[in-house]
């Protein structure tokens, strides 16, 4: 059968770990034909980002017309958009498409990558319009210009109009477990207890879960289903990279197949 079509919006990642790299490769991991529109070119490694060149923003739109004039794009997932005009085009372009926004504001690294123009462009034209929203604790925070507890914070985002996930990280509960939060548009949030895996090689994490989201929707499942779904498929490429020994620092979440022979099954 003919796969749906997935779009990455986002920059890249030399090393592979993060962006239009892990994207594509959840895409392909979970049956779905990706598409991509490149946002920035990094030069990164597990230990940081050395360079960042952003594409011109015309050169942004062509890529967006090819694919939306070619494919029928399913679902659209943006991570890093690194200036408020890319912000608003994509605003304006995919409004009324099913859309995972993953606010990519700052690395693990620590590098910042969208400024206080890119945070208020988000505010005013992005957040409106997405289907759902995952940001982490920290961006939560950037986004919402106050820091505040995680279920709070998911409810205040979730009130500019998207459904909110707030992913917990690598925050491990006495059971072994992390929290994350959904929040819909004028509901109390809901926590959404996972297995936590204790592991440095967790670059690309935030990638992945809101590529595999992406994914679920494009395949037509529900908010709450895609939600449960890309959250165990991030926990399985987790353990499945955690005693991986790639890269000086932060390794990558794994984009491996679990077949990678192609031995029948």
């Amino acid at each position: 059968m003919t796969p749906a079509v997935a779009l990455t919006v986002a920059g890249t990642d030399s090393g592979g770990a993060a962006g239009i790299a892990a994207d594509l490769a959840t895409f392909a991991a979970l049956g779905v034909h990706g598409a991509c529109v490149v946002t920035a070119v990094t030069a990164q490694d597990t230990t940081g980002i050395r360079d960042v060149h952003p594409v011109p923003l015309a050169s942004v739109e062509s890529q967006l017309d090819a694919v939306l004039d070619d494919l029928p794009v399913a679902a659209v997932k943006t991570g890093m958009l690194g200036s408020p005009e890319v912000v608003e085009l994509l605003a304006r372009r995919l409004a009324g498409r099913p859309l995972v926004v993953d606010p990519v504001l700052v690395a693990t690294s620590g590098a910042v990558l969208g400024d206080e123009h890119v945070v208020a462009a988000y505010r005013a034209h992005l957040l409106p319009v997405a289907t759902v929203v995952t940001p982490n604790a920290h961006e939560a925070g950037v986004l919402l210009g106050r820091a505040t507890d995680p279920a709070t914070a998911a409810a205040a985002l979730a009130d500019t109009g998207p459904a909110v996930v707030l992913t917990g990280g690598g925050a491990h509960g006495p059971d072994d477990t992390c929290t994350d939060w959904l929040a819909l548009p004028g509901q109390r949030p809901v926590a959404r207890t996972h297995r936590s895996v204790p592991t440095r090689n967790d670059h690309g994490t935030g990638c992945t879960f809101s590529a595999a989201l992406a994914a679920h929707l494009a395949r037509g499942a529900d908010l709450d289903a895609a939600v449960h779904h890309a959250g165990l498929f991030t926990v399985r490429q987790l353990d499945a990279s955690r005693r991986w020994s790639l890269g000086r620092g932060r390794g990558p979440v794994a984009h491996t197949t679990h077949n990678p022979a192609g031995e029948p099954t």
